[in-house]
C-alpha cells in the first residue's frame, strides 16, 4: 500500500504493527501475572554449576566459607574468543567482558550491566563497544548507556527487499554516543529523555570502480561524511529483573528521535523504534531449570525527511546488534523494517551448566519489493554453556542459516 502521503504511510505502518504485535503486549499489562513475586528474585544457585566451579574443582582451589549474601556485590564474566565478525571482513578476536552489580535490595532492584566487547581482526576493522543499564535503587530511575567507536568497513547491498547478489565493501569509522534517562512512573512502566549521536566519517567504497551514491540509488550519507544529533522521547515497560539472561516476564520499548539542523545534525528527520518482547516460563514448578520460550518483534522506520544511508533501519543494526542470526548484518535495509524472532530455551543438564536453544527470525524491509509481503527467513541452534551461575550468564554459541548465507555467532548472555 503507498498512498503518496508520508503521514498517512506511517499510520499505516504503526497500525500493522499494533494488529500484529497487541496480543503480547496486552499479556504484558498485569505484571503480576507474569512474574511471581517469589520470581523476581534471583533463582538460588546453591545447585548450579558453572565454569567457575569447574575451574575452581579442576585446579583444586578450595571454596571459601559461604558469607552472607551482600546487596551490592559484584560479579565480573570475561571471555575471549576468535569468531566470524558480521559483514563478511573474515574472522577476529573478540573479549567479551560483562559486570553486573546491585545498587539497591536485590528484591526491589533490578541487576545493572556493563557490557565491554572490543574486537579486532587482525586488519582494518576493530571496535570498542560500551553498553550500560544503570537501575538505582528499587528502581526509581534506570539510566541506558550505549558509545562506541567503530573502524567498520562492511558489504552493502543497496535498498529493499528485491536485491541482487550485488554488493559493494563500504568502508567508514563511526562514533556513537546514546545516554537516556527514565523515570519510574508505575511498577514496571518508565519515561524519559535522551541524546543520541551518529557521526559516520570518511565513507566510500574499498572498489575503485564503484560510486555509493549510484550504487545505492540514495544519495544521503553515502559519500564523505554524515552527522546526526538527536534528542529522543522514550517509554519503557520492563518486568524482566536481569537483561542478561531475562527471566519470565515483557518488555516494550518506544523511541521517538528528532534530529534538527539547530543541533548539529546535516538535515532534519525523524524515526520511530518500538521493541516488543515476552518470555514465557514452561516449568513454573522448576524454578532452577530453564524451559522458556522467548519471542521478540521489533518496527523500526524514518520520515520527515532523508536520514544518512547508514543511519537507516537495517538488519542487525538494532541497538544491541542482535538481531538477524543466520543473515549478513546489514544485508537488507529500508527507510523502515519489521523483525520477528521466537526462541525456545531449555537446559540439558539438572545443574543448569548445560542447554540449547532453537530460533527462527524473519525481516522485511521498505523499498524494492513489498514491505511486509516479502519477508527474508533464517533459522539455527545453539549451545549453552554456564559461565557466571551468580549473574546467570550464560557463554552463547549459535549456528544460523538463511538463503546463501550461514555462520556460528558467540556471545555472553541471550541474544535477547
Amino acid at each position: 500500500m503507498n498512498t503518496g502521503n508520508p503521514a498517512m504511510n506511517l499510520r499505516y505502518r504503526l497500525l500493522i504493527y499494533f494488529l500484529l504485535f497487541f496480543p503480547a503486549i496486552a499479556l504484558a499489562q498485569n505484571a503480576n501475572t507474569i512474574i511471581p513475586q517469589e520470581e523476581q528474585e534471583l533463582k538460588d544457585t546453591a545447585r548450579q554449576t558453572d565454569l567457575i566451579d569447574i575451574g575452581k574443582a579442576f585446579f583444586k582451589i578450595k571454596p571459601k566459607k559461604v558469607e552472607t549474601r551482600t546487596d551490592k556485590r559484584v560479579t565480573f564474566s570475561f571471555l575471549p574468543f576468535g569468531t566470524n565478525v558480521p559483514g563478511g571482513t573474515g574472522r577476529a578476536l573478540v573479549t567479551s567482558t560483562t559486570a553486573g552489580i546491585y545498587f539497591g535490595p536485590r528484591n526491589t532492584t533490578n541487576i545493572s550491566t556493563a557490557s565491554f566487547a572490543p574486537y579486532w581482526n587482525f586488519g582494518r576493522r576493530f571496535g570498542l563497544p560500551l553498553r550500560t543499564s544503570i537501575w538505582l535503587p528499587d528502581n526509581a530511575w534506570t539510566i541506558q548507556g550505549d558509545t562506541r567507536f567503530l573502524v567498520y568497513p562492511q558489504f552493502t547491498w543497496g535498498l529493499g527487499n528485491n536485491q541482487a547478489d550485488r554488493r559493494s565493501l563500504e568502508n567508514y569509522k563511526y562514533i556513537r554516543f546514546y545516554q537516556t534517562a527514565l523515570k519510574r512512573i508505575k511498577p514496571y512502566l518508565y519515561a524519559g529523555l535522551g541524546y543520541n549521536l551518529d557521526y559516520h566519517f570518511n565513507i566510500k567504497s574499498d572498489e575503485p570502480n564503484i560510486n555509493l551514491p549510484d550504487f545505492t540509488d540514495y544519495p544521503v550519507g553515502t559519500d564523505g561524511n554524515s552527522f546526526a544529533s538527536g534528542v529522543s522521547l522514550n517509554v519503557l515497560y520492563d518486568t524482566r529483573n536481569n537483561s542478561i539472561n531475562p527471566l519470565p516476564g515483557a518488555y516494550f520499548n518506544a523511541v521517538y528521535r528528532i534530529n534538527p539542523t539547530f543541533l548539529g545534525s546535516n538535515q532534519d528527520w525523524r524515526s520511530l523504534y518500538l521493541d516488543a518482547r515476552k518470555y514465557v516460563y514452561m516449568s513454573p514448578n522448576k524454578k532452577n531449570q530453564q524451559n522458556t520460550l522467548a519471542f521478540w518483534s521489533y518496527f523500526w522506520t524514518t520520515f520527515e525527511g532523508d536520514a544518512p544511508y547508514l543511519d537507516l533501519p537495517s538488519v542487525g543494526w538494532d541497538p544491541n546488534n542482535r538481531s538477524g542470526r543466520g543473515i549478513d548484518q546489514n544485508r537488507y535495509r529500508g527507510k523502515s523494517l519489521m523483525y520477528l524472532e521466537s526462541e525456545y530455551r531449555r537446559d540439558i543438564t539438572n545443574n543448569g551448566l548445560l542447554g540449547f536453544v532453537v530460533f527462527a527470525n524473519a525481516t522485511s524491509v521498505s523499498g524494492s519489493g513489498n514491505f511486509l509481503t516479502s519477508w527474508h527467513p533464517a533459522a539455527g541452534t545453539g549451545l549453552r554453556v554456564k559461565f557466571n551461575k551468580a549473574s546467570n550468564t550464560n557463554i552463547g554459541i549459535d549456528y544460523g542459516v538463511s538463503k546463501g548465507f550461514s555462520a556460528i555467532f558467540l556471545n555472553l548472555g541471550e541474544a535477547f
